[in-house]
């Protein structure tokens, strides 16, 4: 069993402590599934305020469900539909401080109010993408964005398979 010490005196200590414990968790294990559940469960646990953490795999041309926390969830996603496709799409993070004034959003949880995706990007080649999702609006900044960027370019090469 793992415990870290993660520091929530600011973000930017917050995320400083997750890249570190993200890190230990999938440093010596190349499993792509494995290191996914463990970096889902760690969000989970220490960011706040959210309703579900998880990831997307690209299957073929289509973002398919990963390991995840939170309530089940669309399994199914095509790219440029709703947010996690939006990002799949553009390989930009999506930060949506309203997922209800998002053109297209796909509620998979009705509680969710705004939303954080990153895009996991390697060697060029999209793999998939981390969702975020809270029950609070505007719950995620761009600091919550630069965060959670670091977080996947640390997991991308260790997801790659």
């Amino acid at each position: 069993m793992y415990e870290f010490e993660v520091s929530a005196e600011s973000k930017a200590d917050l995320y400083h402590d997750l890249h570190a414990a993200l890190g230990a968790l999938t440093a010596d294990e190349p499993d792509a599934i494995a290191n996914m559940a463990n970096a889902a469960a760690l969000i989970w646990q220490y960011l706040p305020d959210l309703n579900w953490a998880g990831f997307y795999r690209l299957v073929g041309d289509t973002l398919v469900l990963g390991p995840f926390q939170g309530k089940p969830a669309c399994i199914r996603i095509a790219i440029g539909a709703g947010v996690c496709g939006a990002a799949a799409a553009t390989r930009e993070t999506q930060l949506v401080a309203d997922v209800h004034a998002f053109p297209g959003h796909i509620a998979c949880d009705a509680e969710s109010r705004s939303e954080l995706v990153v895009p996991i990007v390697v060697d060029g080649r999209l793999i998939g993408v981390l969702d975020l999702d809270s029950p609070n609006p505007a719950r995620f900044d761009a600091e919550d964005a630069a965060g959670c960027e670091a977080l996947v370019a640390l997991l991308a090469p260790r997801i790659a398979g």
